[in-house]
């Protein structure tokens, strides 16, 4: 890993355009409004926190054949959200593949028209909707020394550049592809929940101001990362993937999560 790498970005370009291998938790004839899982990053951290509105989650994990990401992985990611999230109706996720559209590299108005053609999970009565893309290809805002492996663009939305992610994991030099995976995804969902200062409240002075909305703290999950190969594998040389730090956590349970 040769290569400097902007490990996680934050889209937040406002938007408001307009087989199953899991059962289906949602009953599609219920009438929903897509435009509410079309919202800036962060606006829905509360209502996917708490269990004020909504008692229940659905993750609509959508990947190109061949570019699934591990069921570790998604343990993993599920074990974050139930120890953050309050939803006692549970938390379901449903994966499924489409043919690649063909567009890599893929830029930011790119992944926002993947979703709208085809995405079928929205927010119900009382279930919330996530969509989560695993691309078959890099971002448009790569460069010869730093690469984007994850950006989380509206509220309820985030994309995986999971060729980029295969490309930098499974060697011997390398960390392993779920261990990647479980970083990138738990980072962009912590934008998601409005980390840092993205919609959840600070609770004390711990934003990097010299890169908004991330934490300050070099060991939080929440930190930007853009270094060398050796910067990233210094992230995860543990064997597992970085943890939200207290104050970050702090800001969590003071927006209704755990």
């Amino acid at each position: 890993m040769k290569k400097v790498i902007t490990l996680l970005t934050i889209g937040l370009f406002l938007l408001v355009i307009s087989c199953s291998k899991e059962d289906d938790p949602l009953d599609n004839s219920i009438a929903v409004n897509p435009n509410t899982n079309k919202q800036q990053t962060g606006s829905s951290s509360n209502d996917l926190l708490s269990d004020k509105k909504f008692k229940s989650m659905v993750i609509e994990v959508v990947y190109v054949a061949g570019f699934e990401p591990s069921s570790t992985t998604i343990n993993n990611f599920v074990s974050f959200l139930t120890a953050r999230t309050y939803k006692p109706n549970g938390i379901s996720v449903i994966k499924r593949s489409i043919p690649s559209p063909g567009n890599s590299p893929y830029t930011d108005a790119e992944i926002v028209t993947i979703e709208d053609a085809n995405r079928t999970k929205y927010n119900t009565s009382d279930v919330i909707a996530v969509w989560a893309f695993f691309a078959d290809g890099k971002s448009s805002k790569d460069t010869d020394t730093g690469v984007i492996l994850g950006t989380a663009y509206r509220n309820t939305s985030f994309v995986i550049f999971e060729q980029t992610i295969q490309g930098l994991s499974d060697s011997p030099v390398e960390p392993s592809r779920s261990l990647l995976e479980t970083t990138v995804i738990t980072h962009e969902f912590g934008h998601i929940l409005g980390l840092t200062n993205l919609g959840t409240a600070l609770q004390s002075n711990h934003e990097d101001a010299a890169h908004p909305k991330h934490c300050i703290e070099k060991t939080c999950l929440m930190y930007w990362s853009s270094e060398t190969g050796s910067g990233i594998g210094n992230m995860v040389s543990g064997g597992s993937a970085p943890q939200l730090d207290a104050q970050c956590i702090a800001d969590l349970r003071a927006n209704g999560g755990k």
